[in-house]
């Protein structure tokens, strides 16, 4: 008991002078953002050796989401689901696929890799600015067809004015109970085999009534804007999210590319002994049990694209409003605008938002350990 005792006093010793500076340094300054965030500094004496704050609770947090002259926000913040959303999608599949293809051990594998895992070590400043000259009006991407004797293309890559899937923000809150109870009828379909009677309980039953609810009342539910506020998906975002993509399906392929090589050989074999083909294996074996490597990267992934600061900034400058991003608006209304609370309270946003994607894996592995 004595020596258990000392061991865990020493390991608290070792320990205790990176929790005084994460303390500090990490949550310190995360509080003193929130706290800024609930103050009116900004404006003329904003600059002022010691400026005169006045706690103003969530006003600065309203004015983001309902105040008239914050539509830009709002558009920034459309702009970063689709960018996520996208990003998500096209990095983890072409990844994925790629790595099933070096995984049958073409030759040149080793230069086949080191190919597709290049683009990751470029920044995103340097990417960008590639991909702007590429995606420019009279760039390779639109020249290309002409080397096929086809007529070059005119589809404005990154200046686009043009806007799919668009929404009223007014109807703020009803589109986000249809998210919600998207979200646990998806929870609930995919834990219905496991555990019927409780994914119907807790997971299916809810997600319907929630959008029975959004449905059948949502005229009657509170509208987030006095006059009509449409959003939606500009085109002019979709070069910059090519440019994503391709820089970060190296990365994918690499992470799954190791899951695939770290699966024992005896139980590919006896797949195939089963009778399973190619296809029958990865489908219902290796991507199954590279769960952990598909949640990792969503994590990193959903991370990187709340940052995706630099390469908008190459690509498109910061006073693009089709393609702005939370990250350079809050930049931009901090530094440029000298409205320090308003960016603070851009920054909390993201803040939470990426809290969104990592708390629920930190605490499902917590549940993990504690039950192994």
């Amino acid at each position: 008991m004595r020596e258990a005792s000392r061991d865990r006093l020493k390991a608290f010793l070792t320990l205790l002078p990176s929790i005084i500076l994460i303390g500090i340094f990490v949550y310190g300054f995360i509080g003193n953002t929130i706290w800024i965030s609930m103050t009116d500094w900004g404006g003329d004496g904003a600059l002022a050796l010691n400026p005169e704050l006045n706690f103003v609770g969530l006003d600065n947090y309203l004015d983001l989401f309902t105040g008239f002259l914050s539509s830009g926000f709002r558009q920034d913040l459309v702009n970063a689901v689709y960018y996520s959303v996208m990003l998500l999608a096209g990095a983890i599949g072409i990844g994925m696929f790629i790595a099933i293809l070096l995984d049958q051990k073409p030759k040149g594998e080793d230069v086949l890799r080191t190919i597709f895992l290049y683009p990751m070590s470029l920044s995103f400043i340097v990417s960008g600015t590639i991909w702007r000259w590429l995606l420019a009006p009279q760039g390779g991407v639109n020249v290309l067809p002409t080397y096929l004797g086809l007529p070059p293309l005119t589809f404005d890559w990154t200046s686009s004015t043009k806007a799919v899937l668009e929404f009223n923000w007014q109807n703020l809150l009803q589109i986000f109970l249809y998210i919600v109870a998207f979200t646990l009828i998806l929870v609930g379909l995919w834990a219905l085999k496991k555990r019927p009677r409780r994914a119907i309980r807790f997971w299916l039953g809810p997600g319907v009534a929630i959008g029975a609810f959004a449905w059948l009342g949502g005229s009657m539910l509170p509208q987030a804007l006095f006059m009509e506020e449409t959003h939606g998906f500009n085109l002019a975002t979709l070069g910059i999210i090519m440019a994503t993509i391709w820089q970060y399906s190296g990365y994918t392929m690499a992470l799954y590319l190791a899951g695939f090589h770290g699966i024992s050989q005896d139980l590919r074999d006896a797949a195939m002994l089963d009778g399973a083909s190619s296809t029958s294996y990865y489908r219902h074996v290796a991507i199954p049990m590279l769960k952990p490597i598909t949640i990792s990267a969503v994590i990193i992934l959903s991370h990187i694209s709340l940052k995706m600061f630099d390469i908008i900034f190459a690509m498109t400058g910061p006073d693009n409003a089709q393609t702005g991003h939370p990250a350079l608006t809050m930049y931009m209304t901090t530094f440029r605008a000298n409205d320090f609370a308003k960016g603070a309270a851009i920054a909390i946003v993201l803040f939470m938002v990426a809290a969104m994607f990592i708390v629920p894996y930190v605490v499902s592995q917590y549940r993990q350990r504690t039950r192994g």
